[in-house]
């Protein structure tokens, strides 16, 4: 490539994330790289690329193929990229099949987009901007993000609103009207950050976050013996500890690799591991999304065929850091081998390649592998205390692994910033937030990167990034229908199962805790961060015929049902039914509504009022983060 041509390239790389190119940053997420994944990356991708030509990447595509450029940034009509999609072109792609009018205009549309607007040589990289708190950090590269993308954020929602929201994410349950009474009466300028800081130091906020990090660490559980068990050996005391106590994160996923624990506080982390039952394969796809903050399941027979830096020897590599291991049967101890374990892979071209623990981040886990016909002795010279009950061997090649993976490696801290950032706003920064790879680029590259440095130069810290994100800006806006990457405003969430059964007795004036009532939620509500949320008919059937849900609303002394049914006008009941489940007053519409509905049934009033707050409970709004 000529000097000149360099420079084109590097010109029109640099202005994807200018203003025009921030269109095309975003027209290549949603429209350009979905098509091309389907209909070329087989024949043009990281696996084979046919007239040397790669389709994965923007980068890719800019530098053409064996032939040449395909694309002139800004001439979709000189463009052969664009030009053998037409039909009847020859050559003519894909071959055997005629995309769409809309898929190509798809192509065009993107082309366009890239046009050179500076032909001035790039910057020097720039120092990274100091900033003094992460919500100044996120504040600043949000609204820089809705300048270049031209986008004007929602409004902000109410206090009310904003109370209820940072209680379910921060407490997992909405506020009592006495705790939402007390925040509305604090002085304005302090009442949010001195409700979060409260929030934050509570049980009910490192139960939650246990919640939510159990689901991501070890998946939902299918059965309650699966939930009983993760409790009796101490997996839930232990994540709750560390997020009680504000243990650095890095420390806390040392502790679940190495699985032997030496304080206290490590207590029950060895559960990671042994609920596997010595799998391997299941091990090392379940650490990589927690070191890496990526999914490695496709690069098991191959290289990964969308995101090329992940290869088939990173899988494996990560199977070898844990197969020495072994469930000590009658507890939850996990052993491990000073010796063994030495495995090969065999990639596409059916070469037989050693398994080295190699990391994403370029380091590997020196160790000295034996001959092919030297046989290894498992003497007691190899361990620590050969005499132990749980011997742990001089060379630990899983801990070993564990401290690589834990220290240096920013992958580690973009990975959870980037798991919270879409917990608490709904999006990842990169989506989804378990494949932060090549293939899915961040919607702000400069604030990820930021936020996993600051992570890890505060040492890990969750809480204050927490606390960072629930006071910015970009968390108190209302819903917008304006494109998600550009986080110009709320997006729709789920509430979980937890959030919902807690948020449910307390509409109903009850103590929020109740362990059958949550786990009936989480059998028919199981989905945590779904990637696409659809409801199902058994779902509404649970919602409109549950039993749990019934005996909440039955009137007893002091209770919702009870307190409304007591109240002398139709008027005043709907308030206060408003009020107690939705947290706000009902409009006219729904006043009117309601009323005609508790008038209708005023031969039987307690069914009434129950089937209003049945109705309320389970609307889209009081089950969606408001």
């Amino acid at each position: 490539m000529t000097s000149r041509s360099a420079l084109t390239l590097l010109l029109c790389l640099a202005t994807a994330h200018a203003a025009s190119g921030a269109d095309a940053a975003s027209l290549w997420v949603r429209k350009v790289q979905p098509l091309f994944d389907v209909q070329c990356v087989k024949c043009h991708g990281p696996i084979e690329q046919k007239s040397g030509l790669e389709l994965d990447t923007p980068k890719a595509v800019l530098e053409g193929g064996d032939e040449g450029r395909v694309v002139i940034p800004g001439k979709p009509e000189k463009s052969r990229l664009y030009l053998n999609l037409a039909p009847g072109s020859d050559p003519h792609m894909p071959p055997k099949k005629q995309l769409t009018d809309a898929e190509r205009e798809s192509v065009r549309e993107w082309i366009a987009a890239m046009a050179v607007t500076s032909a001035e040589p790039m910057k020097k990289p720039v120092e990274p901007r100091k900033f003094g708190s992460v919500t100044e950090a996120i504040d600043a590269f949000i609204a820089e993000g809705w300048e270049q993308r031209g986008v004007k954020p929602a409004s902000p929602i109410d206090e009310r609103t904003w109370c209820r929201r940072v209680y379910l994410d921060l407490a997992g349950r909405i506020p009592t009207p006495t705790e939402l009474g007390q925040f509305l009466a604090s002085p304005p300028e302090t009442r949010r950050s001195q409700l979060v800081d409260r929030l934050l130091a509570s049980d009910e906020y490192a139960v939650r976050m246990r919640e939510l990090w159990d689901v991501f660490l070890m998946g939902r559980v299918k059965r309650d013996n699966h939930e009983d068990r993760r409790k009796q050996n101490g997996w839930w005391t232990f994540l709750e500890t560390a997020f009680h106590t504000n243990r650095p994160w890095n420390e806390t996923v040392r502790d679940i690799l190495v699985a032997r624990p030496e304080k206290p506080e490590s207590k029950g982390a060895s559960w990671f591991l042994y609920e596997r039952r010595n799998e391997y394969q299941a091990i090392a796809e379940a650490v990589a999304p927690v070191v890496y903050g990526t999914k490695i399941d496709c690069a098991q027979c191959h290289d990964h065929p969308l995101a090329r830096e992940i290869k088939q020897a990173h899988y494996w590599g990560l199977v070898a850091a844990f197969n020495r291991s072994k469930n000590v049967d009658g507890g939850n101890a996990v052993a491990e081998s000073a010796v063994g374990g030495f495995i090969n892979f065999t990639n596409l071209k059916k070469e037989s390649q050693p398994a080295l623990v190699a990391l994403l981040t370029g380091r590997t886990v020196e160790e000295t592998r034996p001959a092919a016909d030297q046989k290894e002795s498992d003497d007691g010279d190899k361990y620590v205390d050969p005499a132990a009950k749980l011997r742990v061997p001089k060379f630990s090649r899983r801990e070993a692994f564990a401290n690589a993976a834990t220290s240096d490696n920013p992958l580690l801290a973009r990975a959870f910033v980037n798991r919270m950032w879409a917990a608490l706003l709904g999006r990842g920064i990169v989506h989804p937030a378990d494949e932060m790879n090549e293939r899915n680029v961040p919607s702000h590259p400069e604030l990820l990167a930021w936020l996993g440095q600051d992570f890890a130069s505060h040492n890990h810290d969750a809480r204050r990034f927490v606390r960072g994100v629930v006071l910015s800006r970009a968390y108190s806006l209302g819903f917008t229908a304006v494109a998600p990457e550009a986080i110009a405003g709320a997006l729709e969430r789920p509430l979980t199962a937890e959030q919902i059964a807690r948020s449910w007795r307390i509409a109903a004036g009850l103590a929020a805790t109740d362990d059958s009532l949550r786990r009936a939620v989480i059998g028919a509500l199981p989905d945590v961060l779904p990637k696409d949320y659809n409801a199902t008919f058994q779902q509404a059937q649970f919602l409109a015929n549950s039993p749990a849900l019934a005996a909440l609303l039955n009137p007893s002394p002091s209770n919702t049902a009870a307190r409304i049914a007591a109240l002398p006008e139709l008027t005043a009941k709907v308030r206060e039914a408003f009020l107690a489940v939705q947290g706000r007053l009902p409009d006219a519409e729904e006043t009117a509504q309601s009323s005609a509905f508790l008038n209708e049934r005023s031969d039987k009033p307690a069914e009434g009022i129950r089937d209003l707050l049945w109705a309320l409970m389970t609307s889209a709004e009081f089950l969606t983060a408001p």
